[in-house]
């Protein structure tokens, strides 16, 4: 029997990560949620968001699903889980990336495109640390004026100049780099097939987190 997995993004280019992530497992079906307003809240320093996505996964639990993947750093930093009383699971995006951070001690470069991301990701990771009682060294840097141009729907001028950064400077990094947004991951794996450069990104992770929570034994 499949299992439903919601998933709440910020932004419609997400989907398709996602829907590519799982396409070769059967047992999970997807259903989409996308509020893109929100993210033009948390620019904008909206107040009562965290009650506000409180809402919408509590809807979203309603809709018959198995479980919630949660997309969107800035949806999961502004939740508060105490104020959650659900009885499926919800999948953070970030954790299982976290957990691959937090196995190097070497120092690390996160990269972002969206400079409303930064905070709220590296206070999560310094509490996922933390928590787990691991010793990180991580240093964040945003690409300036990228993430604009995938809010307005220019995917392939967004990933191009994610790709020159990473040209220009990816291949001369002596310590590990990764990218801490969904949106960053195409141009990554583009990256890795010109020059055979690792570079973590949340996806790596996902699927095996998923699988599991959902308790999907088949892999």
């Amino acid at each position: 029997m499949k299992k439903r997995l919601g998933c709440l993004h910020a932004h419609h280019s997400n989907i398709d990560y996602i829907e590519q992530a799982f396409s070769n497992f059967e047992e999970v079906e997807l259903v989409h949620f996308v509020d893109p307003g929100l993210m033009q809240c948390v620019n904008q320093g909206a107040e009562g968001l965290s009650l506000k996505v409180k809402e919408q996964l509590e809807w979203i639990a309603g809709c018959d699903v198995d479980g919630i993947l949660i997309t969107c750093t800035n949806y999961i930093a502004l939740m508060k889980d105490e104020q959650l009383s659900l009885s499926i699971p919800i999948i953070k995006i970030d954790e299982p990336y976290f957990e691959t951070i937090c196995e190097d001690e070497h120092r690390q470069t996160i990269l972002f495109t969206n400079p409303a991301t930064v905070e709220g990701t590296m206070k999560r990771l310094q509490q996922f640390a933390k928590q787990h009682e691991k010793a990180i060294n991580v240093e964040a840097k945003v690409i300036d004026d990228t993430f604009e141009l995938i809010m307005q729907g220019k995917k392939d001028a967004y990933n191009k100049a994610i790709l020159q950064f990473l040209h220009e400077t990816g291949s001369e990094q002596q310590q590990p780099l990764s990218v801490a947004q969904l949106s960053m991951v195409e141009a990554v794996q583009q990256f890795e097939k010109e020059t055979a450069t690792i570079i973590s990104h949340p996806l790596q992770a996902l699927i095996r987190t998923v699988l599991k929570q959902l308790k999907i034994t088949k892999v």
